[in-house]
């Protein structure tokens, strides 16, 4: 008996796997550190401006998500009329992923980089291309390497996500001068919040002064509406013309757009988490250290930590926090086979997790 067929391609894409929920157990504390999920929560603002619209929810949003793209652009000091809106910059991905990309083009992306790259890029029949890395980190180098007449895209996730590394602003600027000028340069930006590097730019500047690269953001990581998925795109007038005409007529909700134009005006709120996520950075990259575990240096609001092939694995680490309700992301599926990524928590979840790899080191 026939049946419908998937697109060639569609069944040879992984599935996007997020980290795992912790499952509740009586009279056992959890402490979910797998999705790089602010402690904090977000705004008080935020929550009373979601609230605000409970009363109206019958009515279709607005079709072009204009209060918050005109936040944006107070708060950025940029065009409204060149950012557009999505459910979650991973929406906006995919639909760049649409507008440029097609049956026989390639797209570049890095050997640890986000994964809903390669999903966007085989999802209309392109190619995905791996450009190495070198310490975890892009290499500059081997993205313009890899860039042949069939490249159309470069991906690039700066900071990175699952390793933590960033390229500084001079490399990125070096990076879109080596691509041709048809190549369309995708900087995600959704840990830039997070970065306090002098060396260090999300790429607004690239943006205005490019016809061929665009930055994207979101509010699920530092202002903590990643349930209400939101996020942004920053690009050249032609750009935004083009995906606009693809993108979903009321693709942002009413109440998702109006926590977010909170949220970003409670700029107290991110400092709050910003200070004490380098705080707590810096102490778990130190703590863990001292136990003989390697911590790639991290610019986000997690940490790569390393463990041997043998023995004390990340398997075997994963499997004792867990016991103890600390659930941290395995990273199979990036790659990364022989190590965690942690998220980082409140206070005690962090003190919790050394203590509980301390224990698991001494084999106690």
């Amino acid at each position: 008996m026939s049946r419908p067929v998937p697109n060639p391609g569609i069944l040879d894409i992984a599935p996007y796997t997020p980290g795992k929920t912790p499952v509740a157990e009586p009279g056992r504390k959890v402490f979910k550190l797998s999705a790089n999920e602010t402690p904090f929560g977000p705004s008080p603002k935020a929550i009373e401006a979601f609230k605000q619209v409970a009363d109206h929810l019958e009515d279709y949003p607005e079709g072009t998500s204009r209060v918050l793209r005109e936040a944006i652009g107070r708060t950025f000091g940029l065009d409204p009329n060149r950012v557009i809106c999505g459910a979650g910059s991973d929406e906006i991905l995919n639909l760049l992923a649409h507008t440029y990309l097609s049956h026989g083009d390639e797209a570049i992306s890095t050997t640890h980089g986000f994964l809903v790259y390669p999903i966007a890029t085989m999802a209309v029949g392109a190619k995905n291309v791996i450009a190495a890395e070198k310490n975890l980190t892009c290499d500059v180098d081997a993205i313009l390497k890899a860039v042949t007449p069939k490249t159309k895209l470069v991906w690039l996730a700066n900071p990175n996500n699952p390793t933590g590394t960033y390229v500084p602003f001079d490399e990125v600027k070096r990076l879109r001068a080596g691509l041709p000028s048809h190549v369309l340069l995708v900087l995600d930006a959704a840990y830039c919040d997070y970065v306090s590097r002098n060396d260090y730019e999300m790429g607004i500047e690239l943006v205005a002064t490019t016809e061929n690269t665009v930055v994207t953001h979101t509010f699920s990581k530092i202002h903590g509406l990643a349930a209400l998925r939101i996020g942004w795109m920053f690009g050249p007038e032609h750009i935004i013309d083009a995906v606009n005409r693809i993108r979903g007529p009321f693709n942002v909700s009413t109440p998702a757009m109006y926590a977010a134009v909170a949220a970003i005006e409670d700029t107290a709120h991110h400092a709050m988490s910003k200070h004490f996520t380098e705080t707590w950075r810096n102490w778990l990259a130190e703590e863990i250290g001292k136990l003989g575990l390697k911590v790639t240096p991290s610019v986000a609001n997690f940490v790569l930590i390393h463990f041997p092939t043998e023995g004390k694995t990340s398997d075997a680490a994963d499997a004792f926090l867990t016991k103890r309700g600390l659930v941290l992301r395995g990273l199979k599926n990036y790659g990364l086979p022989h190590s965690l990524r942690m998220t980082i928590g409140t206070e005690e979840a962090n003190r919790l997790v050394v203590e509980g790899l301390r224990d698991f080191m001494a084999g106690r």
